[in-house]
């Protein structure tokens, strides 16, 4: 398990105030991320590629092709106020 030194330590590090009992609690879980850390550095990856994503895919985005869009006036058909196939909105700034 992870000492109480090393839990104030790293607790200074990340600037974090922490009471006794967040200092046990996180003692002990600490200790059990790096039990998990140790049988997971067991696994035998010699035949593994390093990667530096999960998916090979690369650059799966799609074409910027133009395609067939909506006619203004079905745009506009819930529009509250329109003028000449423009949606008219109350200005946000004001001129001085």
């Amino acid at each position: 398990m992870i000492d109480r030194e090393t839990v104030t330590s790293v607790a200074k590090l990340a600037r974090l105030s922490l009471s006794e009992e967040e200092i046990n609690l996180f003692g002990g879980q600490l200790s059990a991320i790096l039990e998990h850390i140790q049988i997971l550095q067991e696994a035998d990856v010699s035949g593994v590629s390093p990667t530096a994503h999960a998916s090979r895919l690369t650059n799966i985005t799609r074409l910027d092709a133009p395609q067939p869009s909506y006619s203004p006036e079905e745009l506009l058909a819930n529009a509250p106020d329109q003028d000449e196939n423009c949606l008219k909105v109350n200005a946000v700034l004001e001129g001085e």
